[in-house]
Order: C-alpha cells, then sequence, then structure tokens
C-alpha cells in the first residue's frame, strides 16, 4: 500500500463530528482522486501534511511550536516524507523530530482537517491539505527544542497563548478525542 492508499483509507474510514470537517473531507478525497502526487511536497497544487496535537499525559497541556517560517505558535507537524509508510507514521515522526519526546502514542483517527495557503519548501505560494491527529506524551516527558522551532513549550489547552486564537477548534477536537479522556 502507497502513503496515497493510506491517506485516502484513511479519511475514507473517518467520520467527522460537524458538517465543516466532513465537506471538507469529501474535498481532500476529491482531492487525492484527481492527483496521485497529493503526498509529496513537490505537489504544487497543494499537499498532505501530518500534525501532532501533542498532549501531555492528563491532557490538560499542548505541546506547540513557535514556528520560524510563520511566526505563530502552531501544533507539531509538517511534509509527508518519501520513506512515511503511513499518515499517522508521519505526523508520529514529525511530533518525535519536532519534540524531541520518544514513547509517544497516536490515536490512529484524524480528529481535524484544515487547509491553508502557505509558501512552503517549494518557494512558492501553495496549500497545505492537513490531516492532524492526537498525540500523548509519556507522563513527565521534557520536550527538547529542535532547529525546526524559535521556541518549544507546554500550553494549558485551555489557555493557549496570543494570536493562537485559531487553534480553538482544534483543541475541541483534540482534547475529547484525547485517549484515556
Amino acid at each position: 500500500m502507497t502513503l496515497h492508499d493510506d491517506v485516502v483509507s484513511t479519511l475514507s474510514g473517518w467520520r467527522p463530528v460537524d458538517a465543516a470537517q466532513e465537506s471538507l473531507r469529501q474535498a481532500y478525497l476529491g482531492f487525492l482522486a484527481a492527483r496521485d502526487d497529493v503526498c509529496r511536497r513537490e505537489c504544487a497544487a497543494g499537499h498532505i501534511t501530518a500534525s501532532a496535537v501533542l498532549l501531555d499525559a492528563d491532557a490538560e497541556n499542548v505541546l506547540l511550536t513557535l514556528h520560524p517560517r510563520v511566526g505563530r505558535w502552531l501544533q507539531l507537524g509538517g511534509h509527508c516524507e518519501p520513506g512515511d509508510p503511513t499518515l499517522t507514521e508521519a505526523a508520529l515522526r514529525e511530533a518525535r523530530e519536532e519534540s524531541g519526546i520518544e514513547d509517544l502514542v497516536i490515536d490512529p483517527a484524524p480528529v481535524h482537517l484544515d487547509v491553508h495557503p502557505i509558501t512552503c519548501s517549494l518557494g512558492v505560494p501553495t496549500r497545505h491539505f492537513d490531516v492532524r491527529f492526537v498525540v500523548r506524551a509519556p507522563r513527565g516527558a521534557q520536550p527538547v527544542q529542535s532547529d525546526e522551532s524559535d521556541d518549544l513549550r507546554w500550553w494549558p489547552v485551555n489557555s493557549l497563548p496570543k494570536g493562537s486564537e485559531d487553534l480553538a477548534e482544534l483543541m475541541e477536537a483534540a482534547v475529547p478525542a484525547a485517549p484515556g479522556r
């Protein structure tokens, strides 16, 4: 099975909780049906990305990165790589790389979708078709900032940093879905 096939399977099996997310799910599936290169960052029309809403063991805090290119606090995540066997593995890899935390546990069902315009590594305007997963850190996990971040820190899920109000919908979707909640 290819990564493209896995993304189609993952999104085909997922049932969003609201009409807006269902509409996005259908749009993603249409885009995936139209192109076989949407999992590669070279796809200038837009490409699938994988995000991780990394929660602490009690799902009270979320690890956010101050993204150097965007200049805002965001969830962890990024481009799918050629070696990623599945979309969940891509999200988990991104979470490990950006947090420095091992022994992470991912819920295999997405919790949220978001399409946003961006100029990423292609150097041209494109769109990220972001698929977001809940990932849990082990108790006492201490993040280690990578060179992919200007800052990295835990934030209370109900008190996100100023300028990240657009993450509220994602937090509402992610926290009730957190394993153990």
